[in-house]
């Protein structure tokens, strides 16, 4: 099931889940990863149990950390993305080609964090049907001071937690194929493939519009 999101005021559909109290941040634990993610859904696609994945995990450093802080944090928060993944989109992630697994990790972190996933469906998909495909400093500034009415703790945090949560989430969108890279920040959809739009549109379509898919092919394209 979809973690609680927070829906946009700017874009429709809507996104899927419930009225968030507050945004999710933790995702600069972890840029996309998606190898390492992979790692993790072929454990849980093993042994079928959450709980067991973390020890093994642990027990085997199976994520080449350097030390135990930083591999219990990453643990925790690819498996809190991969927790809101169907089995089918697990499977995907765990068993696909390469572009596929980043599709699905891209996946994940929408479901996780709504400030990624609206920032993405709000921003860049709005400037792409604006044919204005270049993500500049003030998109961001003026997303961040937008929300940060309804979500009070964007305006709490301090200045290395905005440049931390701005760089990873530049970074993330570079990885997921939403920006050509972090210097140039030209925006682009991403291709999905056939598999990935089957995974995605059978747990719900309207996560597409993480992927910059524009709503009227949301609509009109994919089944209800």
């Amino acid at each position: 099931m979809p973690l609680s999101r927070q829906p946009s005021d700017r874009s429709q559909p809507q996104l899927p889940g419930k009225i968030a109290d507050s945004y999710n941040l933790s995702f600069t634990a972890a840029s996309l990863r998606p190898e390492l993610a992979r790692i993790v859904a072929e454990c849980f696609l093993t042994v079928g149990d959450w709980d067991q994945v973390k020890a093994q995990v642990l027990a085997t450093n199976a994520l080449q950390c350097r030390s135990a802080s930083s591999t219990v944090r990453l643990e925790r928060e690819l498996q809190q993305r991969l927790q809101t993944l169907t089995h089918e989109q697990l499977a995907l992630l765990a068993k696909a080609t390469a572009e596929d697994r980043t599709a699905m990790a891209w996946l994940a972190v929408c479901k996780r964090s709504s400030f990624v996933c609206d920032f993405a469906a709000e921003v860049l998909r709005e400037k792409l049907a604006a044919h204005d495909a270049i993500l500049r400093p003030s998109d961001y500034e003026s997303y961040v001071e937008h929300k940060s009415l309804p979500h009070p703790e964007l305006a709490r945090l301090t200045p290395s937690s905005k440049r931390k949560i701005r760089q990873v989430l530049l970074r993330m969108l570079a990885e997921a194929g939403l920006l050509v890279s972090t210097r140039s920040r030209a925006i682009q959809r991403p291709v999905l493939s056939p598999a990935v739009l089957r995974a995605v549109t059978a747990d719900d379509r309207r996560w597409l519009a993480g992927f910059l898919v524009p709503d009227a092919e949301i609509t009109s394209h994919c089944p209800p």
